[in-house]
């Protein structure tokens, strides 16, 4: 699933800018498919120019009804009556997302006979200062077994000594849940960490989800602002 929302408020209507021939959200979608990895992929939008696009492409698109706050409703809402064990959500505005990092994050479940992850989720290791003090990239610390412990906009942990090495972390915004936690997000009212740091994420953590956090070593390029365009299109050609 591809949420896909045409009045982003950093970049309004990036979805929809060129990026080498094709907008931005069907070079995504295109990506998706050409892994591989799914039975099916869809784009989950409110926008009929969104939706038109997509179907004119020979796209599968699902119109959102109701109006939501997050990509993880819109999903849940699309998917409801869908019999479906894993759901995989992967931004619009991510066109350069690759297959190996899709399949290790489909690893996890595999791999949880307990079924104790309830999603799981893209980390990228960051060094540059800007990046990790930059309240626009959400950092993520972990546990010993790379379970989730928080996400924030600040750069966490805090570094109270010169002395010590830390690594930094940037969550990616691709996630693979069980239906179930998708279904109960879209229940569960946000809470007030959630409301403060305005990460979706966080949600599941304030009610007690497991998410399983899977580094990566392709950081790629989210299109968040005119300038990340420029470079993504630098990079695709």
């Amino acid at each position: 699933m591809i949420p896909a929302r045409y009045a982003a408020s950093r970049f309004p209507g990036k979805l929809m800018q060129d990026l080498s021939g094709k907008p931005v959200i069907v070079r995504t979608y295109e990506v998706a498919i050409k892994t591989g990895l799914f039975d099916e992929v869809y784009v989950v939008t409110d926008s009929n120019i969104i939706f038109d696009t997509i179907i004119k492409e020979g796209g599968k698109a699902i119109m959102s009804i109701e109006d939501h706050e997050c990509g993880s409703d819109r999903i849940a809402e699309a998917v409801s009556d869908m019999e479906v064990d894993i759901v995989v959500n992967i931004q619009g505005d991510e066109p350069f997302t690759d297959k190996e990092s899709l399949a290790d994050l489909l690893k996890e479940f595999e791999n949880d006979p307990k079924e104790e992850i309830d999603l799981a989720s893209l980390m990228t290791k960051i060094t540059d200062s800007e990046e990790i003090n930059n309240p626009n990239i959400v950092k993520v610390i972990v546990d010993n077994r790379n379970f989730a412990l928080y996400f924030s906009r600040s750069a966490i942990p805090y570094l109270r000594t010169t002395d010590m090495e830390i690594s930094y972390f940037k969550h990616k915004g691709v996630y693979a849940f069980r239906k179930r936690a998708l279904m109960d997000f879209r229940r569960l009212p946000m809470l007030t960490l959630e409301a403060a740091e305005k990460i979706e994420a966080i949600r599941y953590l304030e009610y007690g989800k497991k998410i399983k956090m899977v580094k990566s070593d392709v950081s790629g390029i989210e299109i968040d602002t005119p300038e990340d365009l420029e470079k993504a299109k630098e990079a695709w050609n």
